[in-house]
């Protein structure tokens, strides 16, 4: 192309002088200056480049940095898996890129094996790029052929060895002092463990909360469930190590998991449905993860047998009843009669009558200004799902209207969920069916759905929780290497900063949280049980596991090869080059002093 370019340019100068200007024995060196002008301006002009000098920058070489590397060696020096090997080895082919660590670690600390956008953004850059992995890699399949094709891979695969791992914990999180702790677990085993039969403890610190036994199957796989009643411990959030007896295997890394639980002398929020519907089923799911409280369900299936939500184990009439007296939070749904309760709020869903215009398409709107209007900020609630039916709601002198509705988006405005503040009790009535289909919708609906939840019952509670402040942790326990996520309390806002102070087993660390525009931030801290305080208000406890899935064998996705397509080479454009702008000046010069020489203008 450059070549093509020159000659057109050097072409046109010659014939410029053969066909305008007045031709001579010396017109040669004036249209030789313009020619190689023109030229050098032509090539700047198409900003022409040029191949760069072969060899002039070593491999890119990416190193997988997730935990994985340093599996199966156990803790200390001697913990390093394959790593120093793979280092040694990705220093010796080239430029080293560790991916998935932190900037600044040499050491592997990412939870997570992908490497898909790292072959992608290097491939980009148009140099040899070398991959060095165990090849347990977790987006193997999101990698295009065509970038695989340019990438060279070694594999060293890790060392397996005879294993035990706790690969699954649940639990309840919050409960009261009278409630039963409960921890499903599953265990499995990797290599031929030498027991069938294991011993498990849930502890926090020398007291024994809960103790059981996981018996394997010939796959090697087992679960348990251990219950029990909750011991005398102050309230508040105590931390369970759930761990393997006696492993001694080859990792004992994945042997213990942390569960997170907060004792709280009070049932918190109970709901009462009669019948249960749809309603309560996603309204009960919701309040147990927006809500900072413990979440008692009971729904009535027939005129006076109760049953627990969850696993609908009936219950006796007492029991319900002494529930709704203590609850911080009354929540009744559908036909439940009046309930003797000291609870300073209620939150009431009487149950929809049919009538003539009740139902039908009700599309809801927000009014301004209410304790709820900053829920439904950027969100389109006239397009959300609508509902099905509604009962006639007459909003009192004090009370602030936070939902209204129309039938078929025509009509009169019809006031649907009110709240009001009585005598130190705050009351909330919400008249209308079919909310739960903004949950089930997803999406922004499923947003709007658990904002408005989670800010009514903060109103009815007096504000917002003390426990979560301006962000909450979307969960208490997270795997080493992997961010512990926060939500924003309130309104997405993007670009929302919050300071954070974690105090932990090394000392006290500060960081900050920078929120996106779904209202989340994303936190990274090494292991140990951390208590973080935010600016501004909220507190809790966040606890990182030694625990990572990474710790676990998993399939070889991507295999060791060559690569089969060489890199095109990087090219260097034209304009780089200053001599050439030099060349373009001196040619027009040269130019002028022959024309001048030969009498020409």
């Amino acid at each position: 192309m450059p070549v093509l370019i020159l000659l057109l340019a050097a072409a046109a100068a010659v014939l410029s002088y053969r066909l305008l200007e007045g031709w001579g024995p010396k017109s040669w060196v004036p249209a030789l200056c313009r020619a190689g002008g023109w030229g050098a301006i032509s090539l700047l002009i198409v900003n022409a480049s040029c191949p760069a000098r072969a060899g002039s920058e070593p491999a890119l070489v990416l190193l997988d940095g997730s935990l994985s590397m340093i599996a199966g060696g156990g803790k200390g020096e001697e913990g390093r898996g394959r790593w120093t090997e793979a280092l040694a080895l990705a220093r010796s082919l080239g430029e080293v890129r560790i991916v998935g660590a932190l900037p600044g670690d040499t050491l592997p600390t990412g939870g997570r094996s992908r490497l898909a956008t790292a072959i992608a953004g290097a491939r980009a850059s148009n140099r040899r790029v070398i991959v060095v992995t165990d090849g347990e890699i977790e987006d193997a399949d999101a990698i295009p052929p065509e970038a695989l094709a340019g990438v060279e891979v070694r594999v060293l695969e890790r060392k397996l060895s005879a294993d035990l791992a706790i690969t699954r914990l649940e639990g309840t999180t919050r409960i009261t002092p009278a409630d039963s702790l409960r921890l499903d677990l599953e265990v499995e085993s990797f290599g031929t463990p030498g027991a069938k039969t294991v011993q498990v403890t849930a502890r926090e610190g020398d007291r024994v909360w809960l103790r059981g036994a996981v018996v394997l199957d010939p796959a090697g796989r087992g679960r348990a469930v251990l219950q029990g009643p909750v011991p005398q411990v102050p309230a508040g959030a105590h931390t369970l190590t759930v761990a393997l007896v006696g492993a001694a295997d080859a990792e004992p890394r994945n042997d213990a998991r942390l569960l997170v639980v907060t004792v709280v002398p009070t049932p918190g929020v109970v709901l009462l449905a009669s019948p249960p519907t749809w309603e309560s089923r996603f309204l009960l799911e919701t309040l147990r993860d927006v809500s900072a409280l413990p979440v008692r369900g009971y729904l009535e299936t027939e005129r006076g047998r109760w049953r627990r939500a969850g696993d609908l184990r009936p219950v006796p009439t007492a029991e319900v009843l002494d529930a709704a007296r203590r609850a911080d939070l009354l929540i009744t749904l559908g036909t439940v009669g009046q309930v003797p309760s000291r609870a300073r709020s209620r939150w009431v869903w009487p149950p929809t009558v049919p009538a003539p215009g009740a139902i039908g398409d009700w599309y809801l709107s927000v009014p301004p200004a209410t304790p709820v209007s900053g829920a439904f900020a950027g969100l389109a609630v006239d397009s959300f799902p609508p509902g099905t039916a509604l009962s006639v709601l007459t909003p009192g002198p004090r009370a602030w209207t936070g939902l209204t509705a129309q039938l078929t988006r025509r009509g009169a405005v019809r006031p649907v969920m009110t709240g009001q503040d009585t005598a130190g009790v705050r009351r909330v009535v919400t008249a209308i069916d079919g909310l739960w289909r903004w949950a089930f919708r997803g999406g922004s609906s499923e947003q709007g759905y658990r904002a408005l939840v989670a800010s009514t019952v903060s109103w009815l509670l007096g504000g917002a929780d003390s426990a979560a402040g301006r962000a909450r942790l979307s969960r208490n326990v997270v795997q080493q290497g992997r961010p512990a996520i926060f939500e924003a309390v309130g309104a997405p806002d993007s670009g929302r900063v919050i300071p954070i102070e974690l105090s932990g087993p090394s000392g006290v660390r500060r960081d900050t949280l920078i929120f996106d525009g779904a209202g989340r931030a994303e936190l990274l801290a090494p292991p140990g049980v951390w208590r973080y305080k935010l600016a501004g208000g909220g507190e809790g406890t966040l606890a990182v596991e030694e625990y990572s899935d990474e710790w676990l064998p998993a399939p070889r996705t991507l295999a060791a090869r060559e690569a089969s397509v060489a890199p095109a080479g990087e090219r260097i454009s034209l304009r780089t080059y200053v001599w050439l702008f030099a060349l373009a000046v001196m040619a027009f010069a040269g130019e002028w002093f022959a024309r001048r020489r030969l009498g020409l203008r």
